[in-house]
Protein backbone atom coordinates (compact mmCIF):
# COMPACT_ATOMS: atom_id res chain seq x y z
CA UNK A 1 0.00 0.00 0.00
CA UNK A 2 1.35 3.66 -0.85
CA UNK A 3 1.22 5.74 2.42
CA UNK A 4 3.08 8.92 3.03
CA UNK A 5 5.00 7.32 6.57
CA UNK A 6 8.28 7.19 4.51
CA UNK A 7 8.61 10.45 3.70
CA UNK A 8 7.22 11.28 7.22
CA UNK A 9 10.28 9.50 9.02
CA UNK A 10 12.66 11.09 6.93
CA UNK A 11 11.06 14.92 7.76
CA UNK A 12 11.47 13.17 11.21
CA UNK A 13 14.66 12.39 10.93
CA UNK A 14 15.74 15.43 9.56
CA UNK A 15 17.58 17.79 12.07
CA UNK A 16 16.43 20.71 10.01
CA UNK A 17 13.22 19.89 10.51
CA UNK A 18 10.86 20.47 13.62
CA UNK A 19 7.81 18.59 14.28
CA UNK A 20 6.28 21.85 15.19
CA UNK A 21 6.87 23.75 12.03
CA UNK A 22 4.19 25.12 10.13
CA UNK A 23 3.29 22.75 7.05
CA UNK A 24 4.41 22.53 4.90
CA UNK A 25 7.57 24.02 4.68
CA UNK A 26 6.83 26.48 1.88
CA UNK A 27 4.45 29.36 0.37
CA UNK A 28 1.25 28.62 -1.26
CA UNK A 29 -2.11 29.77 -1.48
CA UNK A 30 -4.78 28.87 0.77
CA UNK A 31 -7.21 27.42 -1.46
CA UNK A 32 -7.45 27.54 -5.54
CA UNK A 33 -10.61 26.92 -7.41
CA UNK A 34 -9.62 24.18 -10.13
CA UNK A 35 -12.62 24.28 -13.01
CA UNK A 36 -10.90 22.60 -16.24
CA UNK A 37 -10.83 19.07 -17.81
CA UNK A 38 -7.25 19.19 -17.29
CA UNK A 39 -7.24 20.19 -13.84
CA UNK A 40 -9.80 17.41 -12.70
CA UNK A 41 -7.59 14.86 -15.05
CA UNK A 42 -4.59 15.54 -13.00
CA UNK A 43 -6.46 15.17 -9.54
CA UNK A 44 -7.92 11.86 -10.68
CA UNK A 45 -4.77 9.86 -11.04
CA UNK A 46 -4.72 7.64 -7.90
CA UNK A 47 -0.83 8.47 -8.16
CA UNK A 48 -0.84 11.63 -8.67
CA UNK A 49 -3.35 12.05 -5.62
CA UNK A 50 -0.75 11.10 -3.37
CA UNK A 51 1.31 12.74 -4.61
CA UNK A 52 -0.68 15.87 -4.03
CA UNK A 53 -0.84 14.39 -0.19
CA UNK A 54 2.74 13.81 0.07
CA UNK A 55 3.75 17.63 -0.69
CA UNK A 56 1.62 19.14 1.89
CA UNK A 57 4.11 17.41 4.78
CA UNK A 58 7.09 19.63 2.95
CA UNK A 59 8.58 20.39 -0.61
CA UNK A 60 9.86 17.46 -2.57
CA UNK A 61 12.39 16.19 -5.28
CA UNK A 62 11.13 14.16 -7.58
CA UNK A 63 13.73 11.29 -6.39
CA UNK A 64 12.27 11.69 -2.98
CA UNK A 65 8.93 10.90 -4.26
CA UNK A 66 9.93 7.95 -6.20
CA UNK A 67 11.80 6.41 -3.25
CA UNK A 68 8.57 7.03 -1.09
CA UNK A 69 6.49 5.73 -4.05
CA UNK A 70 8.28 2.86 -4.75
CA UNK A 71 8.20 3.60 -8.43
CA UNK A 72 10.39 4.54 -10.76
CA UNK A 73 11.89 7.92 -11.34
CA UNK A 74 10.86 8.66 -14.37
CA UNK A 75 7.33 7.45 -13.96
CA UNK A 76 7.06 9.88 -11.06
CA UNK A 77 8.50 12.78 -13.15
CA UNK A 78 5.52 12.17 -15.84
CA UNK A 79 3.05 12.46 -13.15
CA UNK A 80 5.12 15.34 -11.68
CA UNK A 81 4.72 17.21 -14.74
CA UNK A 82 1.07 16.71 -15.37
CA UNK A 83 0.54 18.28 -12.14
CA UNK A 84 3.08 21.32 -13.20
CA UNK A 85 1.04 21.55 -16.48
CA UNK A 86 -2.36 21.42 -14.63
CA UNK A 87 -0.96 24.38 -12.19
CA UNK A 88 -1.42 22.52 -9.10
CA UNK A 89 2.43 22.22 -8.47
CA UNK A 90 5.09 24.43 -9.10
CA UNK A 91 9.00 24.41 -8.26
CA UNK A 92 9.26 26.16 -4.56
CA UNK A 93 13.17 25.84 -4.22
CA UNK A 94 16.36 24.15 -6.05
CA UNK A 95 19.62 22.83 -4.64
CA UNK A 96 22.96 22.34 -6.06
CA UNK A 97 23.68 18.76 -5.91
CA UNK A 98 27.24 17.44 -7.66
CA UNK A 99 26.78 19.95 -10.47
CA UNK A 100 22.98 19.38 -10.99
CA UNK A 101 20.23 21.27 -9.79
CA UNK A 102 17.55 19.26 -7.95
CA UNK A 103 14.26 20.99 -8.36
CA UNK A 104 11.91 20.87 -5.09
CA UNK A 105 8.44 20.55 -6.01
CA UNK A 106 5.22 21.95 -3.47
CA UNK A 107 1.40 22.55 -4.18
CA UNK A 108 0.48 25.49 -5.40
CA UNK A 109 -2.34 25.87 -2.80
CA UNK A 110 -3.26 23.99 0.23
CA UNK A 111 -6.66 23.17 -0.94
CA UNK A 112 -8.15 22.53 -4.56
CA UNK A 113 -11.95 23.64 -5.01
CA UNK A 114 -13.42 21.89 -7.83
CA UNK A 115 -15.38 24.81 -8.93
CA UNK A 116 -18.07 25.16 -11.74
CA UNK A 117 -16.67 22.96 -14.61
CA UNK A 118 -15.28 24.20 -17.58
CA UNK A 119 -15.70 21.93 -20.56
CA UNK A 120 -14.95 21.83 -24.25
CA UNK A 121 -18.74 22.08 -26.53
CA UNK A 122 -17.89 18.74 -27.30
CA UNK A 123 -17.47 17.08 -23.86
CA UNK A 124 -19.76 14.49 -22.82
CA UNK A 125 -18.53 13.24 -20.14
CA UNK A 126 -16.88 13.94 -16.28
CA UNK A 127 -13.22 13.27 -15.22
CA UNK A 128 -14.19 14.22 -11.67
CA UNK A 129 -12.75 11.82 -9.13
CA UNK A 130 -14.39 10.66 -6.41
CA UNK A 131 -12.96 11.38 -3.07
CA UNK A 132 -15.42 9.14 -1.31
CA UNK A 133 -14.85 6.62 -3.29
CA UNK A 134 -10.86 6.46 -2.65
CA UNK A 135 -11.61 6.95 1.22
CA UNK A 136 -13.97 4.16 1.48
CA UNK A 137 -11.56 2.41 -0.34
CA UNK A 138 -8.44 3.31 2.21
CA UNK A 139 -11.24 2.73 5.04
CA UNK A 140 -11.53 -1.10 4.21
CA UNK A 141 -8.27 -1.85 6.70
CA UNK A 142 -9.54 0.12 9.78
CA UNK A 143 -13.09 -0.61 9.51
CA UNK A 144 -12.37 -4.37 9.60
CA UNK A 145 -10.39 -4.25 12.71
CA UNK A 146 -12.92 -1.61 14.37
CA UNK A 147 -10.65 1.38 14.22
CA UNK A 148 -12.91 3.25 11.80
CA UNK A 149 -14.02 6.98 13.39
CA UNK A 150 -16.96 7.62 11.16
CA UNK A 151 -20.81 9.17 11.07
CA UNK A 152 -23.10 10.12 8.81
CA UNK A 153 -26.12 12.15 8.95
CA UNK A 154 -28.79 13.53 6.83
CA UNK A 155 -30.65 17.38 6.92
CA UNK A 156 -33.30 18.93 4.81
CA UNK A 157 -31.84 22.08 4.29
CA UNK A 158 -31.39 25.21 1.93
CA UNK A 159 -28.93 25.61 -0.95
CA UNK A 160 -27.85 28.94 1.35
CA UNK A 161 -27.29 26.90 4.23
CA UNK A 162 -25.28 23.88 2.41
CA UNK A 163 -23.12 26.14 1.30
CA UNK A 164 -22.53 27.74 4.46
CA UNK A 165 -21.66 24.34 6.07
CA UNK A 166 -19.34 23.67 3.61
CA UNK A 167 -17.36 26.32 4.36
CA UNK A 168 -17.36 25.35 8.02
CA UNK A 169 -16.52 21.82 7.20
CA UNK A 170 -13.31 23.27 4.98
CA UNK A 171 -11.70 24.98 7.06
CA UNK A 172 -12.01 22.07 9.59
CA UNK A 173 -10.54 20.12 6.50
CA UNK A 174 -7.12 23.04 6.45
CA UNK A 175 -7.01 22.83 10.20
CA UNK A 176 -6.73 19.18 9.98
CA UNK A 177 -4.00 19.54 6.99
CA UNK A 178 -1.82 22.39 8.90
CA UNK A 179 -1.26 19.87 12.41
CA UNK A 180 2.43 19.51 13.02
CA UNK A 181 4.12 16.12 11.73
CA UNK A 182 4.47 13.19 14.13
CA UNK A 183 3.00 10.03 15.59
CA UNK A 184 3.81 6.80 13.55
CA UNK A 185 0.19 6.88 12.35
CA UNK A 186 -0.82 8.58 9.06
CA UNK A 187 -4.87 9.48 9.63
CA UNK A 188 -6.94 9.70 6.59
CA UNK A 189 -10.15 12.56 7.23
CA UNK A 190 -12.88 12.48 4.77
CA UNK A 191 -15.44 14.98 4.54
CA UNK A 192 -18.24 15.52 2.04
CA UNK A 193 -21.60 17.26 1.45
CA UNK A 194 -23.83 15.96 -1.27
CA UNK A 195 -27.59 16.18 -2.40
CA UNK A 196 -29.52 12.29 -1.66
CA UNK A 197 -32.63 11.20 -2.33
CA UNK A 198 -33.25 10.25 1.67
CA UNK A 199 -37.10 10.40 3.25
CA UNK A 200 -37.92 13.61 5.24
CA UNK A 201 -41.14 14.14 6.99
CA UNK A 202 -42.80 17.13 5.79
CA UNK A 203 -43.22 20.53 7.53
CA UNK A 204 -44.95 20.93 10.26
CA UNK A 205 -46.85 23.57 8.69
CA UNK A 206 -48.31 20.96 6.26
CA UNK A 207 -52.65 21.01 7.22
CA UNK A 208 -52.39 17.38 6.44
CA UNK A 209 -50.07 16.36 9.36
CA UNK A 210 -51.70 18.73 11.95
CA UNK A 211 -52.46 17.39 15.48
CA UNK A 212 -56.45 17.61 16.21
Amino acid sequence: MIDNYGLIQHMRNDPNMSSEVEVPDYDLAEDLEVSTSTQLRAMAGPLRSTILDLLLERAATVSELASVLGRPKSTVAHHVNVLVNAGMLQVVRTRRVRAIDERYYGRTARLFRVGPIRRPADHRSSVAANPLSEAAAEAVTAHDADELRATLRHARIPEERAREFWAQALVLAQDFAKLPRSGDTVYGFAVALYPTDHPTLPDNGDDTHRRP
